[in-house]
């Protein structure tokens, strides 16, 4: 039974960023214990980090899943290896980043693991999308997105829509099949 719902903040910006996006999303919707709910638009944002860096590609997934928290970070993480990623900077350049973001309403902080996640409320990039999406689900009840997008630190912070078809075919694709499961 696939009982947690769980936000998960989805961006890359080494290679073909979209297509790395896309290939994520379909793997981890293929999985026997995931199911793909819904995923917000496509966002261009500037890197938060080294300078010198690609824009990034930014997008929030939603997912339904039977899996916990900590196994389900061990699937996004080996999901980032399977797409090249390399940590060797903090904050560097990336075929692949997969966060948790949120996890039902659920407050967890140890060694491996915090959620709400820890930059949730600095990041416009993580924000923005999250809206797309927060029809269709409940977010811990601190959360205003629209109060935090009024933050004048995150004015700064240079974000747009990156129109790509291929993220809307695929994201449309995937809420027709997981309808039909």
């Amino acid at each position: 039974m696939l009982k947690n719902r769980c936000a998960i903040g989805i961006g890359g910006n080494l290679g073909d960023a979209v297509g790395t996006l896309i290939e994520a999303v379909k793997a981890l919707s293929s999985h026997p214990d995931c199911r793909f709910v819904t995923a917000s638009k496509l966002y261009r944002s500037t890197a938060i980090g080294p300078e010198g860096q690609p824009d990034y590609a930014n997008a929030v997934l939603l997912l339904d899943t039977a899996l916990d928290a900590w196994t389900l970070l061990d699937l996004l993480q080996h999901q980032e290896q399977l797409a090249g990623r390399v940590r060797e900077i903090r904050w560097g350049a990336r075929t692949l980043d997969l966060d948790i973001l949120l996890f039902n309403q659920d407050h967890i902080s140890d060694s491996r693991l915090c959620i709400p996640h820890a930059e949730l409320c600095h990041r416009a990039f993580v924000l923005l999308p999250l809206l797309d999406v927060q029809s269709e689900t409940a977010w811990p009840s601190q959360l205003d997105i629209y109060a935090r997008l009024k933050d004048p630190k995150l004015s700064t912070q240079i974000i747009s829509r990156w129109p790509d078809p291929r993220w809307d075919t695929a994201c449309n694709e995937l809420r027709l099949h997981s309808r039909s499961c």
